[in-house]
């Protein structure tokens, strides 16, 4: 690894990132082993959400290889997050030190049998870490592959994320941060967090810098950075980067921002954070630390409209890309 890796810190488990550190402070939300995730993550801290990111409503895939599924449903009436054993609870392969874009990376790959928690055919997930600096930013991008390999079927559905959550402060919560997202189009969603097929303005106007409070009012919702279908291929690899968010604490003086070629993204400001203090670290409680999670749109495989934004066939690769950048000043 080179010295621009050491401000990271990954584990196999789930690809999970543990340390984003600028300056001596580590502006993610973690434990300190791999154990400790085993046992105690059910936030999801730093994961790499997969084969499905975020919810499908009912369980339920509808008319998928001539056939429908019904999955595990770990979060109400809903499926959650890949299942009650998704990617970010498995190990990967690796870290590979590896050439990317002329860049040192770290690479982590993972193959997900026909099957795996409920999910159609066999693909192979790959992961790609590249940490750089550009000013006094310290940059992380992150790279996602998923190429189906298997012959079991003609299609599959997937969606991936990282599931990080961030704290730029000095004391345990959020309060005290100033939010800014590019967008506030967002999809409406029902009572169980499933989009009800529309887009629409956010109630708040979130693109002007707000305040983010541990007590509230919490937000936790998918924002729409392209509102047309069509125009997300299955690759986003081949689009721009845009701005998703950015952040910034006035007692730090840290300042991060989240960048992606994904068409939408779930803002959680950590409403139901709840772990207990862990061989004497100090837990984890509301507004702990706030989430952007690149992705496409929620329960895309169900809505005609969206569905092949999602819908992997065999021999196909999906593909898209996320930069952090953060840095004090």
């Amino acid at each position: 690894m080179s010295t621009e890796q050491d401000a990271f810190t990954f584990l196999a488990l789930g690809a999970i990132i543990q340390e984003f550190r600028v300056g001596s402070q580590n502006i993610v939300l973690g434990f300190p082993t791999q154990d400790h995730y085993v046992k105690h993550n059910t936030p999801h801290y730093g994961a790499t959400i997969g084969r499905v990111a975020n919810r499908i409503k009912d369980g339920f895939i509808r008319e998928l290889n001539g056939r429908d599924y019904q999955l595990a449903k770990n979060d109400g009436p809903n499926a959650l997050h890949g299942g009650e054993l998704g990617w970010g609870k498995r190990v990967f392969d690796g870290p590979q030190t590896v050439t990317r874009n002329g860049h040192n990376a770290l690479l982590f790959t993972r193959l997900s049998r026909d099957g795996e928690e409920g999910y159609p055919g066999t693909v192979e997930v790959r992961v790609w870490y590249t940490a750089s600096k550009e000013g006094e930013a310290s940059v992380l991008t992150t790279e996602y592959e998923i190429e189906f390999v298997g012959n079991e079927c003609e299609e599959t559905v997937v969606n991936i994320t990282n599931h990080s959550y961030f704290n730029l402060g000095d004391n345990p919560t959020i309060t005290g941060t100033t939010a800014q997202l590019s967008t506030a189009e967002y999809l409406p969603l029902d009572s169980t967090g499933i989009p009800e097929g529309k887009i629409a303005n956010f109630p708040l106007d979130v693109t002007q810098p707000f305040e983010l409070n541990a007590a509230g009012p919490h937000i936790d919702d998918v924002f729409v950075v392209e509102t047309d279908p069509s125009k997300i291929p299955l690759d986003t690899r081949t689009l721009p980067l845009r701005q998703l968010a950015q952040f910034h604490n006035e007692g730090t003086g840290l300042h991060l921002e989240v960048h992606s070629t994904e068409p939408a993204f779930q803002f959680y400001t950590g409403e139901y954070v709840d772990v207990p203090s862990i061989d004497g670290a100090p837990g984890h409680t509301m507004g702990a630390g706030f989430c952007v999670e690149p992705s496409r749109y929620v329960n895309a495989i169900n809505v005609p409209e969206w569905r092949d934004t999602v819908l992997l066939k065999k021999g196909q690769i999906f593909g898209c890309k996320n930069v952090y950048k953060a840095w004090k000043a």
